[in-house]
């Protein structure tokens, strides 16, 4: 890929990026450009990674065909206006800022701007993340597969409706903590069963990630649980201690509650 690729904020999810997709060979560091406040960070990203790092952010958007804006939405306004005279109509604009809508950003940059905003989730460090996003009426079909193609290096790319991003938030935002939860409750249960810690801990991490593999080959949760549990076994035991805890409802409860957090914070940035 020839396209120059711009980060306005160095931090963690930019810096994720920035690896993936200079790991999976899609850029060259020397067409990925950085900018940030803080100077020993930029200082730790090019001696790392070998991009081009500035203290402007107006620079990194005059030499990036691909602008990233990585920046927490509080800030985001500030930025959008720091910049507005040196974005130019040809230019991707992507936005990762939770919670901060495309129309905001039109306001401050123009309606004829190219904007996608995006949802990525803290997996994108291991390239397992999943990368929600969605498109302003600007950006052409070839400009989204530009974007696929960037972002596919970090994980699972998905296109949603805008108005769908709280709920993307909710569940792959906020999912991998709850997930973070399920394999440090399940090593504590192997830890009360007698087995070490880190043994327990590589047994809750595995099964975790090949239960999901084996989802993700499209067979259905619920006919992969069922294969698992032989009449009066451990797992039929296992799970009815599950239900009786109200584990199912608590997962679901705990998506909606983050959902409804997002729309409130989202609702919150549209004033600012």
């Amino acid at each position: 890929m020839n396209a120059r690729v711009g980060f306005i904020g160095g931090g963690r999810m930019a810096e994720a990026l920035i690896e993936s997709i200079i790991v999976s060979n899609k850029i060259k560091p020397c067409n990925v450009n950085v900018s940030d406040v803080n100077a020993d960070r930029l200082a730790y990203l090019k001696d790392r990674y070998g991009v081009n790092t500035f203290m402007l952010n107006t620079e990194v958007v005059a030499l990036s065909d691909i602008v990233v804006l990585a920046v927490k939405p509080q800030v985001m306004s500030a930025v959008l206006r720091e910049i507005k005279n040196a974005v130019i109509p040809q230019q991707l604009i992507v936005s990762i800022a939770a919670g901060y809508p495309i129309e905001n950003i039109e306001k401050i940059l123009g309606s004829d701007k190219k904007i996608i905003r995006v949802m990525p989730n803290i997996l994108v460090k291991v390239n397992e993340g999943t990368i929600a996003f969605a498109p302003n009426s600007r950006v052409s079909e070839d400009e989204v597969s530009l974007f696929k193609e960037f972002f596919e290096a970090a994980g699972e790319v998905i296109e949603v409706e805008e108005r769908l991003m709280d709920a993307v938030t909710g569940l792959s935002g906020s999912g991998p903590a709850f997930i973070f939860l399920v394999i440090e409750a399940l090593a504590d249960g192997g830890v009360r069963a007698g087995l070490p810690r880190e043994t327990a801990l590589k047994l809750a991490a595995q099964t975790v990630k090949g239960s999901a593999k084996m989802v993700l080959k499209g067979e259905h949760p619920e006919v992969l649980k069922d294969s698992v549990m032989s009449p009066a076994g451990t797992t039929a035991e296992g799970v009815a201690k599950l239900e009786e805890k109200g584990v199912r409802s608590a997962f679901i409860e705990a998506v909606f509650a983050a959902f409804k957090r997002s729309v409130e914070i989202s609702g919150l940035v549209k004033k600012w």
